[in-house]
């Protein structure tokens, strides 16, 4: 029988513990960011600095990109309309992206939603990148969305605590 080296840790939003957590609900991590948005630590700054410059190089570099698509059409000889209903496309689903991915980091969206708009979502890539870009003037993309999340889970947790007294075994029989 060997023993596993690695400490396990508990699923987010869990009350397990282990060695080195508090009891109780654990925050969920944020891309790129991990934990550090709970108290702003471990190079959080930097961390936005870094999602504000990277969301915005890849946003130009996917527009360099589209370019060379959009001479590829043209080198091709589409036709004008072809052309236009290409950049509308683009346009548009960038549009819907950037709606979606804002919206999304004040509020979850259902499973099924997701999937059904996966597609408009890699179309319009460039929206996306962007709404990344600007929400990380203000904060985390995300991290109102789970703090508010946090903050429920962990007043829950306060309360479910606070009403025990005990373990009701060690209680005195009257």
């Amino acid at each position: 029988m060997t023993e596993d080296p690695a400490p396990r840790t508990p699923p987010p939003g869990s009350t397990a513990t282990t060695s080195g957590t508090a009891p109780g609900p654990q925050p969920e991590p944020l891309r790129f960011f991990g934990t550090t948005w709970v108290a702003h630590d471990g190079g959080y700054g930097v961390r936005r600095v870094g999602v504000a410059i990277g969301s915005l190089v890849a946003a130009a570099i996917g527009c360099f990109v589209l370019r060379f698509a959009y001479e590829g059409l043209a080198i091709a000889a589409v036709g004008t309309f072809v052309n236009l209903l290409v950049v509308v496309m683009f346009a548009i689903c960038s549009a819907l992206a950037f709606r979606r991915t804002w919206e999304g980091f004040s509020r979850r969206h259902d499973a099924a939603s997701q999937s059904s708009t996966r597609g408009l979502m890699t179309i319009g890539f460039v929206g996306t990148l962007l709404a990344y870009f600007f929400r990380s003037f203000s904060e985390a993309p995300g991290e109102k969305l789970h703090r508010e999340e946090y903050d429920e889970a962990r007043d829950q947790y306060e309360k479910r605590t606070a009403r025990r007294t005990g373990n009701p075994r060690n209680r005195r029989k009257r």
